[in-house]
């Protein structure tokens, strides 16, 4: 059985991690300006601003923040400031039975797809892909979805309908399981390790971002060739964003991914928006039980059981 966190309530608070690239102050802040117009408290370390090379600090600072913020009794959640690059460094100096002892809401995406493969595997904990603070709280609305991140996020009942306004189906069906995935060149790079991705069964989620089509071409074509997508139940692609190689190329990134996956037994599903989307960004809860139909014009993806309790 997943173990799902206790939902957020107004008022909470909510602590900001950065265990990848480093944070611009005036970000953080409008990010945090945002969380509070929801009715949320924040908290963060002043060590959050530290800087070395790429990296939001040290590796063992940014361990250390994220066993400080899973540790404080008084934090209900914890958001990630920004992906970048830095996660899978955390991974070795992390705080593996504190951590594990206090399950709560974790949220982020792109290279913080590595956490949430991490604390999916290793702990069995319910993740959530989903906006970040310095990037769409930052932004304000529309550029997450505020209705769907409460409903998601704040109540002990299955969430139901996602919006999927906007996408294609590539291959029709319909297929239940387990939600699972993120940004898929964490996906891919998680190979080999003890948290790498297991889609058995799954409805696979894969998003990305201003990465070329032979780039995205070779990821899949990895997966495959790993025997990840060889018992998935579906797929659901993210938007994809500027996935070109340039305007003129002649094809488009849809074409890529039909040409290496569309040929699978299962429905597929392009354009959700959720990770590197620039409107109404989507909170998709991993680990919980999910269903997409592509049988019709319109999908529907649903999903099945509550991220919380």
């Amino acid at each position: 059985m997943p173990v799902k966190p206790l939902r957020l309530q107004p008022g909470d608070l909510i602590g900001i991690v950065a265990p990848a690239s480093n944070v611009k102050p005036a970000w953080l802040e409008a990010g945090i300006t945002e969380l509070h117009r929801l009715g949320f408290r924040t908290r963060f370390l002043d060590s959050i601003f530290d800087r070395r090379r790429y990296t939001a600090g040290d590796d063992r600072r940014r361990a250390q923040e994220l066993a400080h913020m899973f540790a404080d009794p008084e934090v209900k959640a914890i958001f990630a400031a920004r992906g970048g690059y830095g996660s899978v460094r955390v991974l070795p100096l992390l705080d593996r039975h504190t951590i594990e002892a206090h399950p709560k809401i974790f949220m982020g995406y792109s290279d913080v797809t590595t956490l949430l493969l991490y604390f999916q595997r290793l702990f069995q904990w319910v993740v959530f892909h989903g906006p970040m603070v310095t990037r769409e709280f930052a932004r304000g609305e529309p550029h997450y979805d505020r209705h769907w991140l409460w409903r998601v996020l704040g109540e002990a009942r299955a969430p139901g309908r996602v919006d999927t306004t906007g996408t294609r189906i590539l291959r029709p069906g319909a297929a239940r399981g387990k939600l699972v995935g993120g940004c898929l060149p964490m996906l891919t790079s998680s190979l080999g390790t003890e948290y790498e991705l297991d889609a058995r069964g799954a409805l696979l989620f894969i998003e990305d971002y201003a990465s070329k089509p032979y780039q995205i071409d070779r990821m899949l074509t990895h997966l495959r060739a790993a025997g990840k997508l060889a018992d998935v139940r579906g797929l659901i692609f993210g938007e994809m964003k500027d996935c070109t190689q340039h305007p003129d190329q002649g094809y488009t990134i849809v074409d890529v991914i039909v040409d290496c996956v569309g040929d699978l037994k299962v429905p597929i599903l392009f354009g959700l928006r959720s990770g590197h989307s620039d409107h109404n960004n989507l909170v998709l809860p991993l680990g919980v039980e999910a269903t997409l139909d592509c049988q019709g014009t319109e999908a529907v993806l649903s999903i099945d059981e509550p991220a919380v309790a």
